[in-house]
């Protein structure tokens, strides 16, 4: 009999999603405080049913956050105590505590990126912010176990289990203040599973993010002498296109996105200060370093280009000759790693379990899962029910079908029955 989530199931999904768990990096520094904790509190109770264990649920230490890989805006809104404390992690465990090749982890994230959207279940699909990304996988990860203890005595006896969930997934945060600490403080398995909407497909691999900023400081001026100002909306402009132009070729190995131009919103001034933002995926390491150096040298070929094309203008000679002393190059995050797992065992057992692999062509997302890289004798692995544009994940009218949900369950159970059966050595 296959997996499916039972009414209980679906009323604590219900639950889930009418509480607001968007992080103070998704709200603003004025938003409302998550209710993440409180969510947490509820899945676990929830997962005590099943037999799971409460072994941790705790913010990070303000000690994980004193490193050069932390995006600045997680430095920056450490200076509010409550950043931390309003964004704990809570860890399950099903058994007892076993080695880690006779374990098996799953992560999911509880946190939301913002927007409220109503919540409700028509009978076929459940909607509400977090309904796919990630609280409905949460819920069905629940039901996946529960179904697994029902196939094989062994699962929480022989075989332990632990459940991450997580915050700081969302909001540019990747993962430092929620699974980071967890996997470094030892919270793994021989097998780990990240709780990102798949498609029903191992995705062996999970790219990494770097955040650049180009900031104008220059000087203010009125309508009617625009000449004696620094006029940044122009000079962002003409290097926002600069960049896009420069960084297309590096986009068939990563993603180049170039958002965020801001200067101000009336008509009648001319903006000296403004900034630009551009986000750089990428799939190796090696690409990463190359796509950073990439991005400084079209930089500086852009505003030379500038330079030399508005030098002498009536309205932007000023701008022009003082460009490139006006600009700078900040790095909101860089340096993170990637995950490209190529554990056969892996591969093997999801086959035995029935779950295809992610297409080899298709490119990969980034998720916390790479954290997971490095981590010595262990596989690594993003699965997960529907699809982040499909289903309207971060979008308006984000839904989960319940079908889609039971499905997810159902392999939950298929994996853990096979690996359960593989560590006690039966075929």
């Amino acid at each position: 009999m296959n997996a499916t989530l039972s009414s209980d199931d679906r009323a604590l999904l219900l639950r889930l999603l009418e509480l607001p768990t968007a992080g103070p990096l998704e709200t603003g520094p004025d938003g409302p405080r998550p209710r993440l904790r409180e969510a947490q509190r509820v899945y676990a109770r929830a997962a005590l049913e099943t037999g799971f264990r409460v072994v941790r649920h705790a913010p990070a230490d303000p000690a994980d956050m004193d490193r050069p890989d932390v995006p600045a805006p997680v430095r920056e809104a450490l200076s509010d105590p409550a950043f931390l404390d309003c964004q704990p992690s809570l860890v399950l465990r099903l058994g007892p505590e076993l080695p880690a090749e006779r374990t098996v982890m799953f992560n999911v994230h509880l946190d939301t990126v913002a927007g409220r959207l109503p919540v409700g279940f028509d009978g076929e699909r459940f909607h509400g912010r977090g309904a796919i990304d990630a609280k409905g996988p949460a819920v069905a990860l629940l039901a996946g176990v529960r179904a697994a203890r029902e196939r094989s005595s062994a699962l929480g006896r022989d075989v332990a289990v632990i459940v991450q969930a997580v915050a700081g997934e969302e909001g540019g945060a990747m993962g430092v203040l929620g699974t980071r600490p967890l996997v470094e403080r030892g919270h793994t398995g021989r097998l780990n599973v990240f709780c990102e909407p798949t498609r029903m497909r191992f995705l062996p691999r999970s790219t990494a993010a770097m955040t650049a900023r180009v900031s104008v400081h220059g000087d203010d001026a009125v309508d009617d002498r625009p000449h004696t100002g620094h006029n940044a909306a122009v000079l962002l402009g003409f290097l926002a296109q600069h960049l896009g132009r420069a960084l297309d070729t590096h986009a068939v190995s990563g993603a180049v996105c170039v958002a965020g131009l801001h200067t101000g919103t009336l008509h009648n001034r001319v903006y000296g200060t403004g900034s630009l933002l551009l986000n750089l995926s990428y799939a190796r390491a090696g690409a990463g370093r190359v796509l950073e150096s990439a991005l400084t040298e079209a930089l500086d070929e852009g505003l030379d280009a500038f330079a030399e094309a508005f030098a002498g203008t009536a309205l932007f000679d000023r701008t022009a000759a003082d460009a490139r002393a006006l600009t700078r190059l900040e790095w909101h995050k860089r340096g993170l790693p990637v995950l490209d797992d190529r554990d056969p065992w892996g591969r093997a057992l999801m086959s035995r379990a029935g779950i295809d692999p992610w297409p080899s062509g298709e490119p990969a997302f980034t998720c916390d899962a790479i954290w997971m890289s490095g981590v010595a004798g262990a596989c690594t692995v993003v699965l997960g029910p529907g699809d982040l544009a499909a289903n309207n994940a971060h979008a308006d009218g984000e839904f989960a079908a319940a079908a889609e949900l039971d499905g997810f369950a159902d392999a939950v159970a298929r994996l853990l029955t096979a690996f359960t059966a593989q560590t006690n050595g039966r075929p």
